[in-house]
């Protein structure tokens, strides 16, 4: 009513404000019976106790048989689960499908896509109720047609693959139809994601060319060092001083100093 979705209030609106609802405890006592107040407290008196076990409350375990049909499915039928679905809800609540009860006797009563439940394939414009879903169907057989769960779910699974074989075959013999009379299709989501893997194997080729060339590079040119033949008589630095004081400059890099020769550019690298 704040943000005006609905324009006029309910009927109950102002009769809840004045008496709202009484909230409910966190959690409900449990039941004490008669019996349970008559038994006597332990006594110790004699040195024997006795061992009373208390009843504690715990939740009832929750089961839907549509949980059992989808987790035997899934187990007989595991590339479904491959197939992308879409979790998006809708704008509006489909309308329950007008082939339901007792009337829905046959898997193709609701359309000729079949699908493992009541959930959209992605980036399908489709609606719902054109789809036929097979635990669905089972669920329908056990209830409403008197048939035990594992005759259900046979009954379901063979219409089921019968339906997935046709829709198969009729796409196929589609797509040839299509090709013969000139239309072409684009590459499907599997041949993209193998050609973006193979763009990034040869990125690695690359960087394995450009690593080994590195490695040659370094193995290629090795440092020639001419020994000074004064080497291995170290005067402390008594040397330079000696030519410091006689203004004599020292030669620290002859080899940088001299001039090059045709000899010695040979043996430099570029």
């Amino acid at each position: 009513m704040r943000a005006k979705f609905i324009q006029n209030e309910p009927v109950w609106f102002r009769a809840v404000l004045q008496y709202p609802p009484v909230p409910l405890p966190a959690k409900a006592p449990p039941s004490r019976t008669e019996y349970d107040n008559r038994i006597p407290e332990p006594s110790y008196e004699s040195g024997e106790r006795t061992n009373l076990k208390r009843t504690r409350n715990k939740p009832l375990p929750i089961q839907y048989i549509e949980d059992d049909l989808r987790r035997q499915f899934f187990r007989d039928h595991p590339f479904e689960a491959f197939r992308p679905r879409t979790l998006v809800e809708g704008m509006a609540i489909e309308q329950p499908h007008s082939v339901s009860g007792k009337a829905w006797t046959r898997l193709r009563q609701r359309g000729r896509n079949p699908i493992p439940e009541e959930c959209v394939p992605f980036s399908c414009l489709v609606p719902l109720s054109d789809f036929c879903s097979a635990i669905q169907f089972a669920m329908s057989l056990h209830e409403h047609q008197g048939l035990s769960l594992s005759d259900a779910y046979c009954r379901a699974v063979a219409q089921f693959r019968a339906l997935r074989s046709e829709h198969h075959i009729a796409t196929a013999y589609a797509v040839y139809e299509a090709e013969t009379f000139g239309s072409t299709f684009g590459r499907s989501e599997i041949e993209k994601a193998f050609e973006r893997e193979k763009e990034v194997l040869e990125t690695w080729k690359q960087e394995e060319q450009v690593d080994e060339s590195a490695r040659m590079a370094t193995k290629r040119w090795r440092a020639i060092i001419e020994r000074d033949p004064g080497e291995g008589n170290w005067t402390k630095g008594e040397e330079y001083v000696r030519l410091w004081k006689a203004n004599i400059e020292p030669e620290c890099a002859p080899q940088l100093t001299e001039p090059m020769t045709e000899a010695s550019a040979d043996t430099v690298p570029p």
